[in-house]
């Protein structure tokens, strides 16, 4: 059975602080709806072999709404659509994920020094009927300047890589390094704004 209701919030699947801050930017209440401490949420970020950046991002992001949905039916949670997003960098065909110390993160961005590379990032929407809707995906390139190791280094140590796809994020410190880009800066960010905003106005999120 359909339904034309709205709903005033959505669940976010996410704990990203960059995803809060621009739903809050685009006036969209929210709840966080996590993992629980036995989901092993790592274990759907791993890439499968032969994997593209775009086929990787999308199956997690819609992984990841399976999960919550799954999390919304199994808790005591009032009924609400799920939010989910996931962001990948790629370059040379290789996906950054996110860094496991600070060597590996300092080699990605040494790796992203004086380059182009590539900013994917998925959203999902599952709607009130606990249908999942078509996956968006936001595609942007970014033009890192040449970087000094020493300025690499500092980035590194001041410890924002940890937990960003390709080891930085825009919206911080790494700004000095970003020379252009060419997409969506919200996406970049972690959650396209113009296609979340289309996907929640389908699932009748009003805001």
């Amino acid at each position: 059975m359909t339904t034309t209701a709205t709903w005033p919030y959505v669940y976010l699947a996410s704990q990203s602080p960059r995803r809060q801050e621009l739903l809050t930017q685009l006036g969209v209440r929210f709840e966080l709806l996590l993992p629980r401490p036995d989901e092993d949420a790592e274990a759907l970020e791993a890439v499968l072999p032969g994997e593209s950046a775009a086929d990787y991002v999308t199956r997690v992001c819609a992984a990841k709404a399976d999960a919550a949905r799954a999390r919304l039916v199994a808790g005591s949670h009032a009924h609400a659509p799920i939010l989910t997003a996931d962001t990948t960098v790629t370059i040379d065909g290789h996906i950054l994920g996110k860094p496991h110390d600070a060597a590996e993160a300092f080699a990605m961005l040494e790796r992203l020094a004086g380059r182009d590379h590539e900013v994917l990032t998925a959203v999902a929407v599952v709607n009130a009927e606990g249908i999942c809707l078509p996956v968006a995906l936001s595609r942007s390139h970014v033009r890192f300047a040449n970087a000094e190791a020493a300025a690499i280094a500092r980035y590194v140590a001041s410890g924002e890589p940890f937990g960003k796809a390709g080891a930085y994020g825009i919206q911080g410190r790494a700004a000095e390094f970003v020379e252009r880009i060419d997409g969506s800066y919200s996406g970049i960010m972690g959650l396209p704004l113009f296609e979340t905003a289309a996907l929640l106005r389908t699932a009748r999120i009003d805001f």
